[in-house]
């Protein structure tokens, strides 16, 4: 039996375009300056919601 998603350990989503914008925000990823510093130390739960604020971010940066 394989391990399911749900049990997978989140994945940063560093794309290595690190590069901080005025408001402190990742240009590559979309993490703030403290969930970038708080990644390491994070549940996977947690995880889960600095990747859905960092997507939430992205679409407002693409479409602003």
């Amino acid at each position: 039996m394989g391990i399911s998603v749900a049990e997978e350990e989140v994945q940063s989503p560093c794309v290595n375009i690190c590069e901080l914008s005025n408001d402190n925000t990742c240009n590559g990823c979309h993490r703030t300056l403290e969930e970038i510093g708080a990644w390491s130390f994070a549940s996977d739960e947690e995880r889960r919601q600095i990747i859905g604020n960092a997507k939430k971010r992205q679409v407002i940066a693409n479409n602003g």
